[in-house]
């Protein structure tokens, strides 16, 4: 799953169309990441560049990152070096993991200066280094100091040693001599494992895909038949030629659940059926369908981890109690039996006295009146151990009426969190938890909204806009609070109203116009409404949809909770590439 070096390769090719471009925003969206927009005779483009461990990349980007409102020291470094500085020049060493981006700049003095950023995406190692013209480290984005590494300190004045670089064969300079003698000298390891040892930039996945060219089993490098190294070097050199005219199939495996495992640059056969595999044009536009749709929910989850916690807890809080009430409420369906007790009592005040611990009676409730034994407190009168029982059936007579209740109030507040909860697994932006934290600090739940750093006042961003391939406009709540807007007083009544059946999720509204709305947009908006719901990854989901007239509100509902009536129900399995088509749609 990690970038490789030929894939890197690729992606360098793709971003020489920001060659002669200048600098012209840099911003820095997360510590691990620095956004630069460059502005070229071509347009504008977006160079995104990660360096966490598990998405380290560089490529050039399509996708909306929200930056935060106040940028970092590193950021305001960045800004201050290359701001306007052209881009003259993109080298890669070989096929290892490693960009170089020099850039001509002005300096405070006016005067040209060459700044340099090295780029290396090497897992866990992975940095962003800015070189003088000198190569002298200026900064970095990850500073390593003597005590974290002391073979390779990356520190502000030292001098840039690029990372150990071994020695193996190029994939596109590879001869059939030099590919065979280099198993040979690997005889003993596993064939994809003596791939990767002998050729540089290779991924796993690309060295197995070679493999299953000599043999479909596992076997070592020295168990290969002579047929089996001319498939796999035929193999080599075709994905060499494509690469070199630019032509490749890149593929991104997913599974059954939406999980995404990995990407290549080229076509994988190994998985069968068992993955499924999406293909695209460019290594950006596969770099970027992967690591958006991997990390978004891992950005969000970093930014809102105060809030999953809290949501998380106050669940478990009203889970417990309201399984108290449950319990209580069945300890109280034996109140009749304490009536039973104080009517026998009453029937019975000559055959005890004060100080009795118990007393045998008649049950002339049941059938034969059977003797039974009832407990006294022997420090009351026969007749204040009657009302004693009495006033037990009164206490569990009232407790199971106010507990029926309570009870009832538990789980519609269970419904509310999870709601909560599933909206802060889809937001996309902080604005979008900002305004989650402001709706919890309404309803009670939190002392303080706390929002992010920056942030006065928060603008709510409007609904998600899609269109139907039928052009009528359908709209999705983002939040509880959006939720009743939409729904109560942003909707016609002819309007259609969209929900998932008994699971939380976003409201949809169709806008009808005052007219008849096809059943095509209908069934779009009901996988609109599955998507953006916590059935999102599930293969049928059931969704409820109905005229808006017919949705209600009730008084002292929480936000997002309505009721309805002449309901119809259809069932859908949720499409990731509908909605990105329904979107399309809405922006075209």
């Amino acid at each position: 799953m990690a970038l490789d070096g030929v894939f890197l390769g690729i992606v360098k090719n793709e971003m020489s169309v920001l060659l002669d471009g200048r600098v012209d925003k840099i911003h820095q969206p997360s510590r691990e990441e620095i956004l630069i927009t460059f502005r070229t005779r071509e347009g504008g483009y977006r160079l995104l560049i990660n360096t966490s461990a598990g998405g380290a990349r560089v490529h050039i980007t399509g996708v909306g990152i929200e930056n935060p409102r106040v940028p970092p020291m590193f950021c305001m470094l960045m800004r201050k070096l290359l701001s306007s500085g052209r881009l003259v020049d993109i080298r890669q060493p070989g096929q290892e993991r490693v960009l170089f981006l020099d850039f001509d700049s002005s300096n405070e003095m006016g005067d040209i200066v060459r700044i340099t950023l090295a780029i290396e995406i090497m897992g866990r190692h992975s940095n962003m280094l800015i070189l003088d013209k000198d190569e002298r480290i200026i900064d970095a984005l990850k500073r390593v100091g003597i005590e974290m590494s002391s073979v390779r300190p990356v520190l502000p004045g030292m001098q840039y040693e690029a990372p150990p670089r071994e020695e193996r064969l190029s994939l596109f300079t590879l001869t059939k001599q030099e590919f065979k003698a280099a198993l040979e000298k690997n005889a003993h390891a596993e064939l994809s494992k003596a791939i990767l040892r002998s050729i540089e930039g290779l991924s796993p996945v690309f060295a197995r895909e070679c493999a299953l060219q000599a043999c479909a089993d596992t076997v070592s490098a020295g168990e290969v038949s002579a047929e089996g190294i001319d498939r796999m070097y035929l193999f080599l050199s075709h994905q060499a030629q494509l690469i070199e005219s630019r032509d490749n199939r890149f593929t991104v495996l997913k599974t059954a659940d939406g999980l995404l495992k990995d990407f290549c640059f080229a076509d994988i056969r190994q998985y069968g059926n068992m993955l499924e595999k999406i293909q695209f044009s460019s290594a950006s536009e596969t770099l970027d369908y992967f690591f958006t749709e991997r990390d978004a929910a891992a950005r969000m989850k970093q930014r809102a981890h105060d809030l999953y916690k809290f949501l998380q807890n106050t669940h478990e809080r009203i889970t417990r109690r309201t399984a108290n009430q449950r319990q209580e409420l069945i300890e109280c369906a034996d109140r009749e039996k304490l009536k039973i007790q104080g009517d026998l009592l009453m029937a019975n005040l000559y055959n005890f006295k004060k100080g009795d611990e118990s007393v045998e009676v008649e049950n002339y409730y049941a059938e034969g009146s059977p003797k039974i034994t009832i407990k006294l407190d022997k420090r009351l009168t026969p007749s204040q151990n009657a009302q004693r029982y009495y006033n037990e059936y009164r206490k569990a007579d009232t407790a199971e009426k106010k507990l029926v209740t309570l009870i009832e109030q538990g789980e519609q507040e269970l419904g509310y969190i999870d709601s909560v909860f599933d909206n802060l697994t889809r937001a996309q932006s902080e604005t979008d938890i900002d305004e989650l934290r402001i709706e919890l600090h309404e309803q009670g739940y939190l002392k303080s909204a706390r929002l992010s750093k920056g942030a006065k006042n928060v603008k709510t961003r409007p609904p998600i806009k899609l269109m139907s391939s039928d052009g009528y406009v359908i709209r999705v709540g983002r939040n509880n609070k959006q939720n009743d807007r939409l729904t109560c007083k942003d909707s016609e009544k002819l309007d259609i109203w969209l929900h998932v059946k008994d699971i939380t999720g976003s409201h949809v509204i169709i806008s009808a116009n005052g007219g008849e709305v096809p059943d095509s947009t209908i069934m779009e908006a009901a996988q609109a409404a599955a998507y953006y719901s916590s059935a999102k990854s599930s293969s049928q989901v059931p969704v409820d949809y109905t005229l808006v007239k017919f949705v209600k509100k009730p008084g002292g509902a929480k936000p997002g909770m309505v009721i309805f009536t002449n309901n119809r129900t259809l069932f859908v399995k949720p499409d990731e590439q509908v909605i990105k088509q329904l979107e399309a749609n809405a922006k075209g």
